[in-house]
């Protein structure tokens, strides 16, 4: 993890000592705690003060078991956000958008809430390589401009816009991760395993889509790396170096667990096969480059290969 610099001076408006130590630390606050935040706070435990916002009062004891300070709240009543305003000197944004509705209402909220008071020093959004759209395979960086297929992936330019102009507008140091698939064996449906013991045919290899892919222990470490290293309005590709067609990677798993490989359909039929949910996947295909991921936020990949990944299993 990236040497954590001292907290923003404009937070403290007091002699030097007057505060308890546990609020001279680095205090980031995690919005959206699932699998990866946990991760994030894993990383982080004992050396800042962690903070999480939770709409359920049923995490309140397994999130102050991970030594993480938890804050109930809701994106979706805004005025539950007031005690966020001011407290965090890093935010971790994973939250995502809402199925109903227009934009990203949450992280507009989240974002209203911030301005309020003393703003933290950096944000990180995590975003998804879908507002990329479908690239016919072609490989895609950041500076490709963002064309989304679907409405998921329309919200997620909305949220990326706010957090964007958040940086602009205030000199918060707002980093957007685009996150392709995340997998991990210890992961919930995180390996394709079910998916394989369904059945669940793909797609002909001249009918298949590049996939992208990256373990979530990656994923977690690439957001530490991102709240001390990224740059003011910086997007960065946030997936592992595999270079796999789907069919490709459903392969791989079933050699790896001993289980079938699945069969092949041409894509006029997979409309017969398949889920609407997982059709939409293999309607887009790209190659993502992740060159300034490693570089400028040197990161070193622990999972470098979707084989790799799988194999920790």
């Amino acid at each position: 993890m990236p040497a954590l610099k001292s907290p923003h001076p404009l937070l403290y408006a007091t002699r030097p000592g007057a505060l308890p130590a546990r609020f001279r630390r680095e205090r980031v606050l995690l919005v959206g705690c699932g699998d990866v935040g946990v991760r994030v706070a894993a990383l982080m435990q004992g050396r800042v003060c962690l903070l999480a916002l939770t709409s359920s009062a049923g995490r309140v004891a397994e999130l102050r078991a991970k030594g993480v300070t938890p804050l109930q709240g809701n994106l979706d009543q805004p005025a539950s956000l007031a005690r966020l305003s001011g407290l965090a000197t890093r935010v971790v944004h994973l939250a995502p958008p809402p199925e109903a509705g227009r934009g990203d209402p949450r992280t507009l909220a989240l974002i209203r809430t911030l301005r309020q008071r003393a703003l933290p020093q950096s944000l990180v959004y995590g975003s998804t390589s879908g507002v990329y759209g479908d690239c016919q395979g072609e490989i895609v960086t950041e500076t490709r401009a963002a064309d989304a297929h679907t409405a998921r992936a329309g919200k997620r330019i909305d949220a990326e816009s706010l957090v964007r102009f958040l940086g602009r507008s205030t000199g918060v140091v707002s980093t957007v991760l685009r996150i392709p698939g995340i997998y991990a064996p210890n992961r919930v449906g995180g390996t394709p395993r079910d998916r394989l013991l369904r059945g669940t045919p793909v797609l002909n290899a001249e009918d298949d889509v590049f996939t992208n892919h990256v373990h979530a222990d990656d994923l977690a470490r690439a957001c530490v790396a991102a709240l001390w290293r990224g740059k003011p309005q910086r997007i960065y590709n946030a997936n592992d170096d595999s270079v796999l067609k789907m069919g490709d990677y459903f392969d791989l798993a079933a050699d790896l667990y001993g289980l079938p490989r699945p069969r092949r359909v041409p894509r006029s039929t997979a409309p017969d096969h398949m889920p609407l949910l997982l059709l939409s996947f293999m309607s887009e295909s790209r190659r993502m480059d992740n060159t300034r991921l490693k570089k400028e936020l040197r990161l070193h990949l622990r999972y470098p290969t979707v084989e790799q990944g799988l194999r920790q299993a």
